[in-house]
């Protein structure tokens, strides 16, 4: 049986978008105060290139209100645009961006990584909303959003006895415990850059459920801003939750360096290596490899590699450990490492000099891209799906990159 046949020439989905640009730069609300506010306007009208249905009788020689969809339509587009035509004009920014600016302005030579979490419109989100069971429970789906998903959220300036549990001790949304916030929702990842004297950019934007740490989205974001800028950024900046040791070996292997702060992972062990790269023991014996393995259970599989205690491996060459070990009596000492060569510069970084200093300060520009992007709702949004939602935050870095365009012609205007 034959499908419902379509019209001759799909409705363009260009004027849509530009009416949900309009609607963001205006801070409209809802559908329908963007429609009211096109229905006011309606040279405006005419230029997002919406179809015009021509009236003698009207003003201005078409009937505005018969050529708007209706704000049922507005939100029924929102949901169903195809987020890769969003990343194109997204993409378009960021080459006229690239021409805009000066000639030396290092475009995209510092990037900065981060997250912004995305609070889904349900009740369980709501503390004051009274919620029998399942506010906390991951596999109880909201019927508010079928999409979203429950997640954490690190605070760590938060102290435990700052925390305001439920009553049945699970943590509230939003309120969180120890250092830690739970939410149901999204969350938006974003490669920004900085140039001084003329602003902060973004390069890259991703939106994923909640569930997902921030690492997650490192490699998918770095490979847009790869085909983006035609290079790989040998400088990146981003918070601990990126201490990884892939981090540091993918701007290490593009000529710089990852300046991420250090997690303590080993109970308070640090790492120094030779020339080889083999690490020092606690007696400053360097420890031969013993054997290595591919570890395929992590994020990014990769080789590993366990080194041995010097004085037992290839063979014991002495009676007691220079420095009176512990693991003396079982052999010496182990220690597993990746072999990449990000794992010896994350231990090796020096974190108190002036060039990891100057480049950790470039944070401030994926910082203050999600301050604009707060303004513009990114925050909380009144929408109950995870595509509206995507789409809603590409239009958003949209924006955000077009005003900074606009500033920048603006200041070459002025002899800037």
């Amino acid at each position: 049986m034959p499908g419902p046949r379509t019209g001759p020439y799909p409705a363009s989905p260009l004027p849509y978008i530009a009416a949900f640009l309009v609607r963001l730069d205006q801070q409209h609300r809802s559908m329908g105060q963007l429609r009211q506010y096109l229905v006011e306007h309606p040279a405006l009208t005419w230029l997002l290139g919406f179809p015009l249905q021509q009236d003698s009788q009207a003003p201005h020689g078409f009937e505005v209100a018969a050529a708007l969809p209706s704000p049922a339509h507005f939100s029924y587009v929102l949901r169903h645009l195809a987020n890769p035509l969003l990343r194109f004009l997204l993409n378009d920014t960021v080459q006229l961006l690239r021409l805009a600016l000066p000639t030396g302005s290092n475009f995209g030579q510092v990037v900065s990584l981060d997250t912004k979490h995305i609070l889904a419109f349900v009740k369980e989100n709501n503390p004051k909303a009274y919620i029998k069971e399942g506010r906390c429970d991951k596999d109880r789906q909201p019927v508010g959003d079928p999409d979203c998903k429950y997640g954490c959220k690190r605070r760590r300036n938060r102290a435990p006895e700052q925390t305001t549990p439920t009553k049945d001790g699970h943590p509230a949304p939003g309120l969180g415990v120890g250092k830690d916030e739970f939410y149901w929702g999204y969350a938006s990842g974003v490669v920004a850059t900085k140039v001084p004297g003329w602003g902060e950019f973004v390069l890259a934007e991703m939106t994923d459920t909640f569930d997902h740490a921030d690492i997650h989205y490192f490699f998918p974001l770095m490979a847009i801003v790869e085909e983006r800028l035609g290079f790989r950024p040998p400088y990146g900046t981003a918070d601990a939750a990126y201490d990884a040791w892939y981090v540091y070996d993918y701007f290490h292997s593009a000529g710089g360096l990852a300046a991420v702060p250090y997690v303590d992972r080993t109970k308070g062990r640090t790492y120094s290596f030779d020339e080889a790269g083999l690490p020092f023991c606690a007696a400053g014996l360097p420890m031969p490899v013993k054997s290595s393995f591919m570890n395929r259970s992590s994020r990014v599989p990769h080789q590993r590699a366990r080194h041995a205690c010097p004085l037992f491996f290839p063979a014991q060459v002495a009676q007691q450990c220079p420095v009176n070990h512990k693991n003396w009596k079982k052999g010496g000492c182990i220690s597993t490492l990746p072999t990449s060569m990000g794992a010896r510069v994350r231990y090796q970084l020096d974190r108190e000099g002036p060039e990891y200093k100057a480049i950790y300060k470039q944070r401030t520009a994926v910082e203050r891209i999600f301050s604009q992007a707060v303004a513009l709702g990114i925050e909380r949004p009144k929408l109950r799906n995870q595509q509206s939602i995507t789409n809603l935050n590409s239009l958003i870095y949209i924006l955000i990159n077009l005003r900074a365009l606009q500033r920048v012609y603006q200041k070459k205007a002025n002899g800037g």
